[in-house]
């Protein structure tokens, strides 16, 4: 039996807390498309960067290999793969043509993708490394890309949805796919330009073709193009907002890759400057040099899971994020956002044992505001929440229970 647990607790929790316990919870690494050498410019190597030591991994995939099994993402068969006539084995290696679209799904340990010139979704399953094709159907359903430069996707990321969204270099066309166990693609359309761009369209290349794109915790979107040009762009009217250069950037560097940091700041790189990557920071878009490492590799796109964050802190918004170490599974599950803006909240799951589970919100009082039964069949999973509209703001507890009805993770959330 759950008992109510008395007010003066939760009242005690509502204090401050260090950037640190935000930070354990966001990914101190990205993935990064490099060329085999620090200065070459071939786009077709995976790479793990540790964000806080800036080491870079050995060759995760070399994506020229033309030897490579690859496999149909829905069947999971091999794939026997023919020549083209004119390209011969050139579109069908991994990597091919070169990658500038890349983005991390955490939920399902996969790096989607897309390679320039080919028109497909594709991903590797980063336990196995192996690689899987989205057959049946194109990603943009533009056709041929060659020697179109507008219509090659270069902005690729995993939003607080779960679903993955591309964009292409004239934006388009706006792309969103489903990461679950059947793959579907919509293409969304054009994006908007907002009246008070000043003239400079999301549409424009000598502006705004390339770069990369982030996710906020709204699920508001990012584009940071090759000149470094940033615009947010609403997931819901596709208007996309200028919102300003990024300042400080040597004059020779183009943003070809970005993530979110561990401290919430911005880490871009670029295709042509080797010099340095460079750490931005979102609230007035300036731009320091990255002191992790001595010398980095060149590279077309980064990616993680971290999303930038919206929230506006006081001293009732940093709470501490659990108070059970104890409980099972209290390093296993997260919850996020924290604190939560809208009317949704997501449960991730890391490597709990697979089985039911009930996953349930209650109100400072103790007295249970939603319940959920989920069934845990991956390694990682993310299971949504929804929170009512009526609901009121303040702090609520998640806790998930086992099929003992056992409690094995608890967290405090602060709905705003």
């Amino acid at each position: 039996m759950r008992r109510a647990l008395p007010s003066a607790f939760f009242s005690a929790t509502l204090i401050l807390f260090t950037a640190a316990n935000l930070c354990a919870q966001s990914d101190r690494f990205a993935y990064a498309i490099t060329d085999v050498t620090k200065d070459g410019a071939g786009w077709n190597v995976l790479r793990r960067l540790d964000l806080e030591t800036g080491q870079y991994s050995d060759v995760l995939i070399n994506g020229t290999d033309a030897k490579l099994a690859v496999y149909d993402a829905s069947s999971k068969k091999q794939l026997a793969l023919q020549p083209d006539a004119k390209w011969g084995n050139l579109l069908q290696t991994p990597f091919s043509t070169g990658v500038a679209a890349a983005a991390f799904d955490k939920a399902h340990n996969r790096l989607y993708y897309t390679p320039m010139f080919v028109d497909q979704l594709r991903y590797v399953d980063l336990k196995t490394m192996k690689v899987y094709y989205v057959t049946g159907q194109s990603l943009t359903g533009t056709g041929d890309m060659h020697n179109d430069e507008a219509k090659i996707i270069t902005r690729m990321v995993i939003a607080p949805d779960g679903y993955g969204y591309a964009i292409n270099n004239d934006g388009t066309s706006f792309i969103r796919f489903s990461t679950g166990k059947k793959s579907s693609i919509e293409n969304l359309g054009s994006l908007v330009d907002d009246p008070a761009n000043s003239g400079i369209s999301i549409h424009n290349r000598c502006s705004s073709f390339g770069g990369d794109m982030i996710a906020d915790d709204k699920g508001n979107f990012y584009i940071i193009s090759a000149h470094n040009n940033v615009f947010k762009v609403n997931a819901e009217n596709k208007v996309a907002t200028l919102l300003g250069h990024i300042n400080n950037l040597p004059a020779t560097f183009t943003v070809n890759g970005a993530v979110v940091d561990g401290d919430g700041n911005l880490l871009v790189s670029s295709a042509v400057d080797s010099k340095a990557y460079y750490v931005v920071n979102p609230k007035d878009w300036t731009a320091a040099a990255y002191l992790g490492a001595s010398s980095v590799f060149r590279s077309s796109d980064l990616a993680n899971s971290n999303f930038l964050s919206t929230a506006t802190k006081n001293k009732y918004t940093e709470i501490a994020t659990t108070s059970y170490p104890e409980e099972r599974f209290s390093k296993l599950i997260s919850v996020y956002p924290n604190p939560v803006t809208s009317n949704r909240i997501s449960i991730r799951f890391n490597k709990v044992p697979q089985g039911d589970y009930t996953v349930e919100l209650t109100d400072i009082l103790g007295r249970s505001v939603v319940q959920k039964k989920v069934s845990i069949s991956n390694e990682a999973a993310v299971q949504p929440l929804s929170i009512s509209d009526g609901s009121s703001k303040g702090v609520y507890m998640v806790k998930v229970y086992d099929v003992e009805k056992h409690s094995v993770f608890t967290q405090k959330v602060l709905v705003q």
